[in-house]
């Protein structure tokens, strides 16, 4: 094999590290233990709303969070379980089992890790903005009615991970509904919507209540932390009657689990392809996304795509050793990371070590966190990931760009986002190739002031690109020439592109041309067509001499 091909594995933790001092260290550790601090609520709401432990997804964010700042191709990139998984995970889970996402997990890092190693990082860009922004709304939609239960206090045991059935399950139950789960609920949303609106000049707090050294502090507790604090403190104090982490699913362990690889096996595996390129789709997107805003909100050099791919492929094969979820980049805790003044991926090593420190010394105090608070933080998460703005812009937009988008959106709420990914693909390639063939034109050629047209002979110009999905407009043209004609010129000066479909539709025109006694000639013709046009023999078929530099020269030899 030839390893020139392959990407080199090298993490941009090395390059990092090459003069780093001091001070980094200090604004590293500052950056790490606040991500630490915003993502423990965040990992253990996306753990439950998983379907799984809130320890695992606590584990997620520590063994993944290191894995992928250490081994990754981003300076700030933070690393763990994304809220866009949640119903991908849940949905895996009722079909093929605990098991089952495990060993998906585990195929879909190889396969993340793959595509990074034959240097396909780049792909992914590809897929079109509309697809991205509709797939983000649906798993924004689909979040939120997922945590509808706990927020409203419903008495349910099992949430079904259909959206229609989710809907019925919520509307058969709503007689369950408790008044204090939604009231904490509330108040978790209106707080985190609050908390930075306190510190904002001129429309918050007034600089004298708290003294300006208190505010400097005050301002930096991430939101999360704050609601997640108070409203728990609030439910012990007022002893209210709602379903908490530790009445669902007990105490958190301790620690990390023992090394434990899950059952492989091909009979298991071929089974799960459709879960597996689900997970590597979404991880691979999400992970580029994140790494791309890292790079438009600081100063460090371009992540390296590649490097990412192969970094989040290991991490999402380690990760279901230790009994985790499905991990990818995280916007929210990256750009956090970014304002916290992060140097390098230490920052995201230091914030895997603070979690750790968390599971080990304050998991029992995990056990009386109210599912509703923790509801209340998904129930914003999704609030900020849906792109409410997009849909009121769609007017202007072109019709392409509409059926993608709300396509996408749909399909990910009816079905899931790999099928709204597939159809989505193939609506952009359609209108592509549509779009393509209506830029490829043949029009009548205008001759220069004063000078005519030959009797007979007929002058078209070719414009754009003469590929398959245009071919229609050459198998047209014998129908529209006059009765008279003898000879048809062809001018190809901007005619830049044509593919073998396009070539067969000419080799066709020429042979209709010639049962008719009518011949060919073509003018200006650029090298890649007459590349192709030689290396097919179609040069030859029609005659060097019917290849000419110029329309002039055609019509000259045309003329009686």
């Amino acid at each position: 094999m030839d390893t020139s091909r392959l990407h080199r594995f090298r993490p941009r933790l090395l390059d990092a590290l090459q003069g780093y001092n001091r001070e980094r260290f200090v604004a590293d550790l500052g950056a790490g233990i606040t991500v630490g601090i915003v993502a423990l609520p965040l990992a253990l709401a996306f753990g439950i709303a998983s379907g799984v432990k809130p320890e695992q997804g606590l584990i997620t964010a520590i063994v993944a969070g290191l894995l992928i700042s250490a081994l990754g191709g981003s300076q700030v990139q933070i690393g763990g379980p994304a809220g866009a998984f949640i119903v991908i995970i849940f949905g895996i889970i009722e079909q093929y089992g605990f098991t089952g996402l495990l060993l998906s997990t585990v195929m879909a890092g190889a396969l993340m890790f793959l595509l990074g190693l034959f240097k396909l990082g780049a792909l992914i860009r590809y897929i079109p903005v509309a697809i991205v922004i509709g797939f983000t709304n649906g798993i924004a939609v689909l979040i939120g009615l997922s945590q509808l239960r706990d927020l409203l206090g419903l008495k349910v045991d099992k949430m079904p991970g259909e959206f229609f059935a989710q809907l019925s399950t919520i509307a058969q139950h709503i007689g369950s509904f408790n008044g204090h789960a939604f009231l904490l609920g509330a108040l978790c949303i209106g707080g985190l919507a609050l908390w930075p609106r306190l510190f904002t000049p001129g429309k918050g707090l007034p600089p004298g209540v708290l003294g300006q050294r208190p505010m400097q502090w005050t301002k930096r507790l991430p939101a999360p932390i704050v609601a997640l604090v108070t409203l728990t403190l609030a439910a012990l104090w007022f002893k209210l009657p709602v379903e908490t982490i530790g009445s669902r699913f007990g105490e958190l362990a301790r620690g990390l689990p023992t090394l434990d690889l899950p059952p492989l096996s091909w009979e298991s595996a071929r089974h799960l392809t459709l879960p597996t390129i689900t997970i590597a789709l979404l991880g691979a997107i999400e992970s580029l996304l994140c790494a791309r805003v890292a790079d438009n909100i600081s100063d460090f050099k371009r992540h390296d795509p590649n490097q990412e791919l192969m970094a989040q492929g290991v991490a999402n094969m380690v990760v279901p050793m230790f009994g985790g979820i499905p991990a990818t980049g995280t916007i929210a805790r990256t750009v956090t990371n970014v304002r916290a003044g992060a140097a390098s991926p230490i920052a995201g090593i230091v914030h895997a070590f603070t979690l750790l420190a968390v599971l080990l010394l304050a998991a029992p105090l995990a056990a009386h966190v109210p599912l509703a608070v923790l509801a209340g933080i998904l129930m914003f998460v999704a609030w900020n990931m849906f792109e409410g703005h997009e849909f009121r812009r769609l007017g202007r937009t072109p019709p392409g760009y509409r059926l993608l988008m709300v396509g996408t959106f749909v399909l990910t709420i009816v079905f899931d986002l790999t099928v709204a990914v597939q159809v989505g693909m193939v609506l952009a390639c359609v209108f592509f190739i549509w779009r393509m063939g209506t830029l490829f034109t043949i029009t009548p050629h205008q001759p220069e002031s004063g000078a005519r047209l030959p009797a007979g002979v007929q002058v078209f110009d070719l414009y754009g690109v003469l590929f398959f999905g245009a071919v229609g407009k050459i198998e047209a043209l014998p129908d529209e020439l006059p009765g008279d004609t003898r000879a048809v010129v062809l001018d190809m000066q901007r005619l830049v592109l044509i593919d073998t479909s396009g070539l067969a539709a000419l080799e066709q025109f020429h042979r209709t041309l010639t049962r008719q006694h009518m011949g060919l000639v073509l003018a200006n013709v650029n090298a890649q067509p007459l590349a192709l046009m030689r290396r097919t023999g179609f040069e030859a078929t029609l005659g060097a001499e019917c290849i000419v530099p110029n329309v002039q020269t055609a019509m000259d030899a045309h003329r009686p």
